[in-house]
């Protein structure tokens, strides 16, 4: 039997594949080579609309009707997206909101984003290669200007149309002088805490952190005309986070970042980008501190404006109540029904609605008398030789009421000192005593895996006591209604609290881990990193559970403010010792400042 012949195609379905054979190309072309990043995973059930409202030619982006449903749920609706070009725009909103979804949908183009304007979307560390640390910036520089070059010759077939396309190039091409490739590849490596030997490693050799710094130092060297960082700071220490932000913050293009350091924003932008409960994106001009300012003077003008409203319409429909059915006040009555209608016609004031406020607790155990953990004259390598010690002739404790902040650069040991607090590895020479009886509550960046992300979290924890927890009351049987309370305390609310996991952002999956934390009736805290997924309103919930807790802290934080916020004292890891610092978490970042700096 022949075999059946396709039809051909009409006119109509030849558009509608043209169509679809260009967006999958345009897809294709945002996971290749060049400004591109991966379609993120975060779009695999996503719906995003929008249409362009700025000039195709144009630097400035602005997109009106932008939304974005997922998973059924609408995160951002009917709103506008607008990003003016030589602006720094820190993007913020609560855990779940929607905010990395907003940033990938970008960088997919999943909205209409003009040909010349070039992205870079900081969501992955690069790629395992053969290639240096060094070698990768450099070859991803010469990518670029090939990029830029024969974008170049196109745009010169109409020079008037894109005349601001093509100054941008040429400032970009400019500078872009392939005898400096190494020596501005180098400066960017090093001021993200590269040392000579760490240039020269191969990619393939380095952990995600440090493939995540080399894809930072190529973003940095191409200069995209849109440059799209979700939380750039995670995985660096304070020395680099303070370059970092010095850096960024003389970005000469467009910058859009999420980032919930609020030192971070303050320094490196000058405009905040709201996310609101209601979807919207709300743009507000100056940093972070001037947001909070002008915010909360909005909202109090506007709860008085709607409180006035709410009072005069009282007012004038309690009027017409009184009038009844008595004909001679019907004119009255109609009268005031009319100003009431006019008031709704011309728009009434919402009433604002803050952020929500949760009230993390870690309960207080039982005292235990010091010293409850004491190193002696501690050392530690690796592989155990005496020549690559991490640390030697460590000598200090640890106690109920400590309250220390590990500070200095990566590599340095801060991880590897919780790990021996934790006895999760052995100290090569001396000894760690703890006392017999102590519970450590432990956070990292490894302690999502432990979860059942199949589960729901009131499943989750059901399973996990089955008999009930431990109070300072004793036992006690929970209930759905009780777990429910519990989750609560910590922002996981409503259908959170019954949606596997694995649908759930980090930050809510990091409240889940603090939460088990808390039952876990620690007597000290050993914290590495808590913040790195939490919204503003989840660290400072954190911080004020941290101060009314009665047991001892030891936290490593790339977060300024946490750290002065919680921290009685700052030790300095470095050299091979822990040594305190007679200052500040402040005076501390001044002094990086000073040190950091000089490597631009």
């Amino acid at each position: 039997m022949a075999p059946k012949m396709k039809k051909p195609l009409n006119k109509k379905q030849q558009e509608r594949l043209a169509k679809k054979e260009a967006k999958d190309a345009e897809k294709a072309a945002v996971k290749g080579e060049g400004n591109g990043q991966p379609v993120a995973a975060v779009l695999s059930n996503a719906v995003i609309t929008g249409n362009l409202a700025s000039r195709p030619d144009s630097t400035d982006l602005k997109v009106d009707q932008f939304s974005v449903t997922t998973f059924g749920k609408q995160l951002v609706q009917d709103t506008v997206l607008e990003l003016n070009y030589g602006r720094r725009y820190g993007l913020i909103g609560q855990n779940g909101s929607g905010k990395s979804t907003i940033l990938a949908a970008i960088a997919a183009r999943e909205v209409p984003i003009p040909e010349g304007i070039d992205m870079w979307f900081l969501d992955k560390e690069a790629d395992p290669s053969d290639m240096t640390a060094l070698e990768a910036v450099i070859e991803k520089a010469k990518t670029e200007k090939e990029r830029l070059e024969k974008l170049q010759l196109e745009l010169y077939e109409d020079p008037e149309k894109y005349a601001d396309m093509l100054c941008l190039i040429d400032e970009k091409l400019e500078k872009m002088d392939p005898d400096s490739f190494e020596k501005k590849a180098a400066e960017l490596l090093y001021g993200l805490g590269f040392g000579r030997q760490m240039m020269g490693k191969q990619t393939k050799d380095m952990s995600g952190g440090w493939r995540m710094r080399v894809s930072l130092a190529q973003a940095l060297f191409v200069e995209p005309t849109l440059l799209l960082l979700d939380e750039p700071t995670n995985h660096l220490d304070l020395g680099a986070c303070v370059w970092l932000e010095n850096y960024l913050a003389n970005y000469p293009h467009t910058l859009l970042l999420i980032s919930h350091s609020q030192d971070f924003l303050n320094n490196v932008c000058t405009n905040i980008m709201q996310l609101t409960h209601d979807g919207k994106l709300k743009s507000w001009g100056g940093n972070y501190d001037s947001y909070i300012k002008t915010r909360t003077e909005s909202e109090k003008n506007l709860m008085t404006k709607w409180k006035k409203e709410r009072d005069d319409i009282e007012h004038l429909q309690s009027f017409i109540r009184s009038c009844g059915t008595f004909a001679n006040l019907r004119k009255q009555a109609d009268s005031k029904q009319k100003i009431i209608d006019k008031m709704i016609e011309a728009g009434l004031t919402e009433k604002p609605v803050p952020d929500p406020q949760y009230a993390f607790k870690f309960p207080s155990s039982e005292q235990l008398p010091p010293p409850v953990m004491a190193f002696n004259d501690v050392a530690f390598a690796w592989d155990g030789k005496r020549e690559n010690q991490l640390y030697r002739n460590l000598d200090f404790g640890v106690d109920m009421d400590s309250r220390i902040a590990l500070v200095g650069p990566n590599g340095a040991g801060k991880s590897t000192l919780l790990k021996l607090m934790r006895q999760d590895i052995t100290p090569c020479e001396g000894e760690i005593k703890r006392h017999g009886h102590l519970r450590i509550g432990s956070y990292n960046q490894h302690s999502e895996e432990i979860l059942d992300l199949e589960k729901c979290p009131l499943d989750y924890f059901a399973s996990l006591y089955p008999e009930g927890i431990t109070t300072s009351n004793g036992k006690k049987k929970m209930e759905i209604e009780d777990w429910r309370a519990y989750l609560g305390r910590f922002g996981i609310t409503q259908d959170k609290q019954t949606r596997p996991m694995k649908t759930m952002s980090h930050g809510y999956r990091s409240r889940v881990v603090i939460m088990m934390i808390s039952l876990g009736n620690p007597h000290i805290l050993l914290l590495d990193e808590p913040t790195n997924h939490l919204d503003m309103q989840c660290i400072d919930a954190l911080a004020e559970a941290i101060n009314q807790f009665h047991g001892g802290l030891v936290l490593v934080s790339h977060d300024f403010r946490l750290i002065g916020q919680v921290a009685k004292e700052i030790w300095v890891c470095d050299d091979k010792n822990i040594k305190p610092w007679s200052g500040t978490i402040q005076t501390y970042k001044e002094h990086l400042k000073k040190s950091v700096i000089t490597k631009v």
